[in-house]
């Protein structure tokens, strides 16, 4: 058994979880991408949060930024991302490290094929700032909502 000092930063009691994509909710992003969140704060997280979003063939979201970092990884499929209005080709397993208030999108490259990413947030306490209307949500708020099919 490992103990950690809970009084230290980044340390506190949680039950470990085995989390399967396949057997969680998923919630629509809208546009023919949904996500599963993962670590979150319903499981423990304190730290950071993760989770996956599913791009239909030719699914995309919209501009945005975030109050802290973001890394994404390419699990499936091919994706064209813009980061600060460069756009970039990427495959399975390249991922990006995108700076808080950094303007950046995805989008599935494939008209046909499925792509997914896997994505983790620097704070539990994460915000989405879609750049065309300003509106800005958290990102676990997100997760409340009803449940996407398929």
């Amino acid at each position: 058994m490992h103990h950690h000092d809970t009084d230290a930063p980044c340390f506190s009691h949680f039950e470990p979880a085995v989390l399967r994509p396949a057997d969680l909710p998923s919630f629509s992003r809208g546009g023919g991408a949904r996500t599963v969140p993962l670590v979150t704060q319903a499981v423990g997280a304190e730290v950071f949060l993760t989770g996956q979003t599913l791009f239909d063939g030719g699914a995309g979201i919209a501009l945005h930024t975030h109050n802290c970092p973001e890394s994404v990884t390419i699990l499936e499929g091919d994706a064209l991302v813009e980061i600060d209005g460069t756009e970039h080709h990427l495959t399975r397993f390249d991922t990006t490290y995108v700076p808080a208030g950094t303007p950046h999108r995805f989008r599935n490259a494939s008209a046909t094929e499925p792509m997914r990413i896997l994505w983790i947030y620097g704070s539990v306490d994460a915000t989405r700032t879609i750049v065309e209307t300003g509106v800005t949500v958290r990102v676990d708020a997100e997760h409340d909502g009803v449940a996407a099919t398929g």
